[in-house]
């Protein structure tokens, strides 16, 4: 299978290539950039092979997003179309969820939680969260029959950093680091001492709150922009594995083609 998964975020849009199943590479582009983006999504397309029963040079794979930004997810679609003559199927509307949600309102959840949901759950097979770590945090939890039970979602570094700016007449505004110590010296430390680990402290409390509630503590993995900054002090935490959404689309997507063909 040849695809291409797309990640439209808040901010960013991840674009991964996939050739015959295997993730080849990732890129991201600025949402707001469409030429940048145009070029890119053109660039990648020409590395899908061409199809050899098509006379008419058509190249052999598919273009799936999973989207929280319907403006951009139109976007996609008129690129798609004009410059490649493509179709997208999205996640949530042409593909469905491969994965059961126990959710109140399972038609307005973020299909990209429920995408690093079907990613750490296919590879864990039990109990797992996921804490997606990007303009917002998402802390989700998978049972171990494979159910999505809902999570939490709290402000991102830089919301969190933008509130305190804003909201305070002398606290500037800071892009967030890995602390040298845990307190801060001055002002700018000291605030970003508090934000990233408050964010560290909410991740482990919450996840403590999930075992309590299943009687285990489950496997837990980390995703997403700004988790690669805080996870070698998250002790509790079991993996790494960054674009676990684009993983999650190829997954989705596979498993709607092998029903489709039952």
């Amino acid at each position: 299978m040849n695809l291409i998964a797309i990640d439209i975020g808040n901010t960013n849009i991840n674009i991964g290539l996939f050739l015959k199943d295997a993730e080849q590479s990732v890129q991201t582009v600025l949402g707001d950039s469409t030429k940048k983006l145009t070029q890119t999504l053109k660039d990648i397309w020409d590395e899908i092979p061409i199809s050899r029963r098509s006379k008419q040079g058509k190249r052999d794979g598919v273009i799936v997003v999973c989207s929280v930004k319907p403006q951009w997810t139109e976007l996609v679609r008129k690129i798609a179309k004009q410059e490649l003559g493509e179709r997208i199927y999205v996640v949530g509307e042409n593909i469905p969820y491969p994965m059961n949600l126990s959710v109140e309102e399972p038609e307005k959840i973020g299909s990209d939680r429920v995408m690093t949901a079907v990613a750490a759950y296919s590879v864990a097979e039990a109990a797992v969260a996921i804490i997606d770590i990007g303009t917002a945090i998402t802390i989700d939890l998978v049972d171990d029959k494979g159910l999505f039970l809902g999570g939490a979602i709290c402000p991102g570094f830089e919301i969190s950093a933008k509130a305190l700016a804003e909201n305070t007449a002398q606290l500037p505004k800071i892009k967030i680091k890995k602390p040298k110590l845990p307190f801060g010296k001055n002002t700018k430390d000291a605030i970003n001492c508090g934000l990233y680990y408050s964010a560290i402290g909410t991740i482990e409390e919450v996840i403590r709150r999930y075992a309590e509630k299943l009687g285990t503590w489950p496997q837990t993995v980390i995703t997403g922009t700004a988790a690669k900054l805080i996870k070698d002090d998250c002790g509790f935490i079991d993996s790494y594995v960054p674009n676990l959404v684009l993983k999650g689309i190829a997954l989705a997507y596979r498993k709607y083609i092998e029903e489709k063909s039952v």
